[in-house]
């Protein structure tokens, strides 16, 4: 039973994904940093003076109506940067490294796959002086 769960742990998988999961972790803090330094300020810039951040209120004399529009922007730009640095620093590389490592058969169609095996069969056949029929 413990060598099943060791096989599965250490399975390229699993193991990749908690490390991906762990940088991921880390990088929404580091984002989410940014935008509470950097995005919520430049957001606030633009609500109004007696409110905190952009947005409205849905009745004017109840404060508890305020609806916080800058919260959802920031969350936007968090997960637009957030989209973008993985894609170019994880994704891209992964799938050229991949390119390298394994390169894609999937170009050949089944027609193309048998006329290969095909032209093997006819090459061995001839290699052996026909002796062998297929």
């Amino acid at each position: 039973m413990l060598k099943g769960f060791k096989e599965f742990l250490f399975r390229g998988n699993v193991v990749d994904l908690a490390v991906a999961v762990i940088i991921g972790t880390a990088f929404v803090a580091i984002i989410t940093a940014f935008s509470s330094g950097v995005v919520n300020p430049i957001l606030a810039v633009f609500g109004g003076s007696d409110e905190v951040g952009l947005g409205f209120r849905l009745i004017a004399d109840k404060p508890a109506t305020f609806v916080q529009v800058g919260p959802i922007i920031t969350a936007l730009i968090n997960f637009i940067i957030i989209a973008i640095v993985l894609y170019f620093v994880l994704v891209v590389p992964a799938t050229h490294m991949k390119k390298q490592v394994r390169p894609d058969d999937s170009a050949l169609t089944d027609s193309d796959i048998l006329i290969q095996i095909r032209d093997l069969l006819a090459e061995a056949r001839a290699s052996e002086g026909g002796r062998h029929e297929f």
